[in-house]
């Protein structure tokens, strides 16, 4: 016990078990394995008539080899002109796309076509030789094809250039014959699209070797007429270019040579226009000095100068003969020296002018052989055009007339790089239906159908069936259990619903009003014990606060309560207490029909008592030592005023005083307020369920309406559980239960000694 219950006298709440997913399926399926079992069976059975009434279907298959480089007769070096294979690249994608050509609709409706397909119906419907087709309508080849796409499967063979191509169909020789034309027709479609192929192209190099003939002759022309129109030799335009270039080294060097002629020829010129004419012997110019005439006719002027110069001397005047003639003389030489002079002025003057002229000669040289000089370039570049134009046609030409011969080759060699390795056989035996993996995958398919069947049963079954479902569904303490009892007696006023719904009930038959008084008239039997558990559960809780009054209650009607509760006080009467039944029930009881009494005084009568002394006078002493019994009494109309009194309260207190255990039956708290108003005046309140009746919802209402109010539930009872179910079949927990207690199918041919209290000295100690 906790350390809360001792300072409170009051049980310990016991939170719901925290069950893994796992386990709550596993209950569940444990619970319900029959309609697991009747599923999983079920599944089989169809399994095993759906694959004995299969079609059995036969696979020929053949093997395919790809060579992504085709074998080359005529070397390495020869290029076809269409490329068989994958070449050097991709070879993964071109096998995918082999794998997907053999199953293309081409080939599908080629080998329809050929073998006629479409109007064989035996082929269409799928059916094994020597049965009779349904119908006899044709199909169109599309549609054939398709249907024989459906049946073909190819599968690469890994790490190798090998393909498995299987083909299915119900007759073993169709499917050989289907499969062999199949390939065949792939192989030579393969080879045709190549020659096919290999023909459009040499067509297509046919004409443009023809276009490409006449583009050189075109281009060799015009070469020869560009050299002809241009007076172009065989002379390489890098030696014309050559002597240009030395034609304007020399042109310049002249240029440059005239032109410094020009200058000191002008510079002459500029002196001798400075030279004085007045006084000839003044001349300093180096140009006029070197004129050897020009000196003479000097050194005669000065002569005549000297010569006057000496007639003057001898005091001979200007009109002297001698004078005269002398000044004639000097006259005479300086006309000579101004006349040489003149003449070599002009000389210089002529001589700057042709050395201009030359200059400008020159240039127009050097012009001239420089724009020759960009018309070569001109020239070549226009030449090289047409040469460049002349040897690109005559190389395509070459190009295209190699690849002509190839192609022609390629043609009459026939070469295919997709080879038949494996031709179909005839297959043995079927491969479909496979029976056993069938049998197999129904065995799984059904053990799961049948898990979710159960699981399914199980969300759908809402009533409360085991006592673990009080702890985890109802967050309830769970007290114990009773077994189901099949009386004889007469319907209760709130009629057994599984005889209303025509069920049949299997447990523990019993006299007719007998049920109530089983744990009395058969201690030993499973009920009593039972019984005594929950006895021994209610004194446990709380032994040094124990629930000395205790309301039992139920959610709904016809779940037990009443039974339960004269179950629980006869067990507690026979551990020697004293104990007393009070019957609150005041809406339909039925406490005196359990001990055959009279129902003219009980509670309601007991209340119109005005002495407390007198409460005792409305109970009587049962047929179970140390048990008493009340009564409910007349029936009132206000059955919920009357616990709401002060007499009520303290008709309960007068029991507490003088017993040591009350018990109180009430009306279910689903139904009427009386419980849940009786709950607040106890010590505790046990409520009961019944099994595969009590839903859990309804019980969920009325545990909420007992707390609302401040009730103290200490626990709930399963009643009514039949042992002979499949949850409680394969549970050592209910083995005792089901085998009708301790003494199993060999009672004792006598009661055992009794105590004080009646109860037999074995049993003071069931838990």
């Amino acid at each position: 016990m906790s350390d809360e219950s001792r300072k409170t006298g009051l049980p310990a709440k016991h939170p719901p078990d925290q069950q893994s997913p796992n386990v709550v399926l596993l209950n569940v399926v444990r619970k319900y394995w029959v309609t697991g079992v009747a599923a999983m069976a079920l599944v089989v059975v169809i399994t095993v008539f759906y694959t004995l009434g299969q079609t059995k279907i036969y696979e020929a298959h053949a093997s395919v080899q790809f060579d992504p480089t085709p074998p080359r007769p005529l070397g390495q070096h020869f290029d076809g002109v269409v490329q068989l294979g994958a070449g050097s690249f991709w070879h993964e994608e071109y096998f995918e796309t082999q794998y997907h050509i053999i199953r293309s609709r081409r080939v599908a409706l080629a080998v329809v076509n050929e073998l006629g397909l479409h109007n064989d119906r035996a082929f269409i419907e799928n059916i094994a030789p020597g049965a009779e087709p349904a119908g006899k309508s044709r199909l169109k080849p599309e549609v054939a094809a398709e249907l024989l796409r459906s049946r073909l499967k190819v599968q690469p063979v890994r790490d190798s250039r090998l393909a498995e191509v299987r083909l299915r169909d119900a007759d073993p020789e169709r499917a050989q014959r289907i499969l062999n034309v199949l390939l065949e027709t792939y192989v030579d479609q393969n080879l045709d699209s190549a020659i096919d192929s290999t023909s459009a192209a040499t067509d297509w190099l046919r004409g443009q070797l023809d276009t490409l003939k006449s583009d050189l002759e075109d281009s060799e022309m015009a070469l020869h007429h560009y050299k002809k129109d241009n007076d172009i030799l065989s002379v390489a335009f890098d030696e014309k270019s050559s002597m240009l270039v030395d034609q304007i080294k020399h042109i310049n060097a002249e240029l440059t040579r005239v032109k410094a002629d020009l200058q000191g020829a002008a510079s002459r010129n500029r002196m001798l226009s400075s030279v004085p004419t007045s006084d000839p012997t003044l001349i300093q110019s180096t140009q006029l000095l070197q004129s050897s005439l020009l000196n003479q006719l000097r050194a005669d002027y000065e002569m005549a100068i000297r010569e006057r110069a000496a007639l003057l001397g001898t005091n001979k005047g200007n009109k002297h003969p001698h004078v005269a003639a002398a000044n004639a003389k000097v006259r005479v030489a300086r006309a000579a020296i101004l006349k040489e002079i003149t003449n070599v002025q002009k000389a210089v003057t002529r001589e700057v002018g042709v050395l201009a002229g030359q200059v400008g000669g020159l240039e127009g040289m050097l012009s001239k052989a420089r724009k020759q000089a960009h018309n070569l370039n001109l020239l070549e570049i226009e030449y090289h055009r047409l040469r460049r134009n002349k040897e690109n046609t005559e190389k395509l030409y070459s190009l295209l007339l190699e690849r002509t011969k190839q192609a022609d080759l390629s043609q009459m060699m026939r070469v295919n790089n997709i080879s038949i390795i494996d031709r179909p056989l005839v297959p043995g035996a079927p491969v479909s239906p496979r029976v056993p993996l069938n049998i197999l995958v129904g065995l799984f398919a059904g053990l799961l159908v049948g898990v979710a069947a159960a699981f399914g049963r199980g969300l759908m079954n809402r009533t409360i069936t085991v006592p673990e479902e009080l702890e985890s569904e109802l967050a309830v303490t769970f007290l114990g259990l009773v077994p189901h009892l099949d009386s004889g007696s007469a319907p209760t006023y709130y009629r057994n619903k599984g005889r209303k719904r025509g069920k049949r009930r299997r447990g523990r038959r019993v006299e007719a009003g007998c049920s109530e008084l089983i744990v009395h008239n058969e201690p030993t039997s499973s009920v009593a014990e039972a019984a005594r558990a929950i006895r021994t559960n209610l004194m446990f809780m709380s032994p040094d606060n124990p629930h000395q009054v205790l309301l039992v209650t139920s959610a709904g009607p016809a779940e037990g309560k009443t039974t339960v509760g004269c179950c629980i006080a006869v067990a507690m009467a026979q551990a020697g207490q004293r104990v007393a039944l009070i019957d609150c029930d005041l809406r339909r009881p039925r406490v005196h029909r359990v001990f055959k009494a009279s129902n003219d005084q009980g509670v309601t009568t007991a209340l119109l008592e005005k002495d407390e002394v007198a409460f005792g006078d409305h109970a009587f002493e049962t047929e179970v030592p140390n048990l008493w019994a009340m009564t409910s009494g007349p029936v009132p109309p206000n059955p919920a005023e009357l616990f709401h009194t002060d007499k009520f309260r303290k008709l309960l207190d007068y029991f507490k005083n003088n017993y040591d255990r009350v018990i109180l039956d009430s009306p279910p708290v689903g139904a009427v307020t009386d419980p849940a108003i009786i709950s607040t005046l106890v010590d505790g309140t046990v409520l009961v369920a019944r099994a595969h009746s009590t839903r859990k919802e309804l019980a969920r209402h009325a545990l909420r309406s007992l707390r609302d109010v401040g009730g103290h539930v200490v626990g709930a009872v399963l009643n009514a559980v039949d042992f002979s179910r499949s949850e409680y079949r394969y549970s050592y927990y209910y083995y005792y239960y089901r085998r009708d207690g301790y003494y199993g199918d060999e009672p004792p041919t006598s009661r055992s000694p009794k105590s004080r209290s009646g109860e037999p000295r074995d049993h003071a100690s069931v838990s």
